[in-house]
């Protein structure tokens, strides 16, 4: 892990571009370092290699596996410190959350939309920015999660650790999930659900067995069940099926999938409309995917962008958001989004520049 962690910050003191990541539940973790700082070309489906989109139409980058060099490594088993995180939310912060929550529940009423996925931007003040102590605090502290941290002149410094799959294939077998309300995790007692939390799945699930079925040839869908990702637990819903027989299916289905409905809304072009609107920031590669693909008919897995931050100089800008219905509570929608803020938080700590 030293010898990566190494080449990591020697790659990033030359401003060349690389990703770190390891998959969920992996010990695992690998690193594509590129040989140049040039732009080689978002050829994301045809190639092997990494890709890294944005939530928007926007050309994304790519890290192609022939223009890299690929270190990998074991993940220490070692404990890794966790800190208690006090909120630091600023009334100006609450306020205009809460102010959107209103606004885009009441264009929901106006029967507009089922659902709107509105997010905000924090920034806090880093004293000092480590890469290394980053990579391995991400990697120790959410096994069940795929972590990254991803560098390109174009974008700058991107790090998370995301639950949500968007596409994972095996040739033409493929594997998705429905992702949708989020709780604190209380190891000794079982989420309960509202049925605004309960609505909000059901219809993240219907929009993607719709866009699925066009898709694929085969397509089982699961029962709803739990999913605990660190200090959170969300509603999920698996999809298993099999690819239509083109060359073009993988890139198909993604392309059909993003925004998926548990980061965008639904119907997806007007929730999109209100986001650009009224959202009052660029997501850039918030809520976007990235992943490892092989190229053609190979393995890949493509994750949604959720949880993370983009580090930039002194500063991190945490990215976080939630589903807003019509039955949305504007306090209870800040909280939760106070409660995804410790993902990266947790990660970050150590560097924070905090008041005491």
């Amino acid at each position: 892990m030293e010898s990566l962690l190494q080449a990591v910050e020697q790659q990033y003191a030359a401003g060349l571009p690389f990703v770190v990541y390891s998959l969920p539940e992996s010990d695992q973790c690998i690193a594509l370092l590129q040989k140049d700082a040039l732009d080689h070309g978002d050829k994301r489906f045809v190639e092997p290699g990494f890709v890294f989109a944005p939530f928007d139409d926007r050309p994304g980058l790519f890290l192609h596996e022939s223009a890299c060099q690929q270190v990998s490594a074991q993940i220490p088993t070692d404990d890794v410190t966790r800190f208690h995180i006090p909120s630091a939310a600023t009334d100006s912060e609450k306020n205009n959350y809460k102010e959107l929550v209103v606004r885009a529940r009441n264009f929901i009423a106006e029967q507009h939309a089922s659902k709107i996925v509105i997010s905000r931007c924090k920034a806090v003040t880093l004293y000092k920015f480590d890469i290394s102590l980053l990579v391995q605090r991400l990697l120790a502290l959410y096994p069940t999660a795929f972590r990254y941290l991803w560098f390109h002149p174009k974008s700058g410094v991107w790090c998370g650790a995301t639950p949500e799959v968007l596409i994972a294939n095996e040739g033409r077998t493929f594997r998705t999930m429905a992702l949708a309300g989020t709780l604190k995790h209380d190891p000794e007692h079982p989420p309960r659900w509202s049925q605004k939390e309960l609505n909000e799945q059901r219809w993240v699930t219907d929009d993607l067995s719709e866009k699925l079925q066009k898709a694929s040839s085969i397509l089982n869908v699961s029962k709803v069940h739990n999913h605990v990702a660190g200090s959170l637990v969300h509603l999920r819903t698996d999809f298993t099926g099999v690819l239509k027989k083109r060359e073009d299916g993988l890139e198909l289905l993604a392309r059909s999938l993003h925004p998926t409905p548990a980061v965008c809304g639904t119907p997806t072009d007007v929730a999109q409309s209100f986001i650009t609107n009224y959202e009052g920031y660029d997501r850039l590669f918030y809520t976007g995917f990235l992943g490892p693909v092989m190229g053609g008919a190979g393995d890949s897995q493509l994750f949604v962008n959720l949880r993370c931050a983009r580090i930039d100089q002194e500063m991190a800008h945490l990215y976080v958001g939630g589903g807003i219905t019509e039955n949305s509570i504007p306090s209870a929608e800040f909280d939760e989004t106070e409660h995804k803020l410790e993902t990266m938080l947790q990660a970050l700590y150590p560097m924070l520049n905090l008041p005491s």
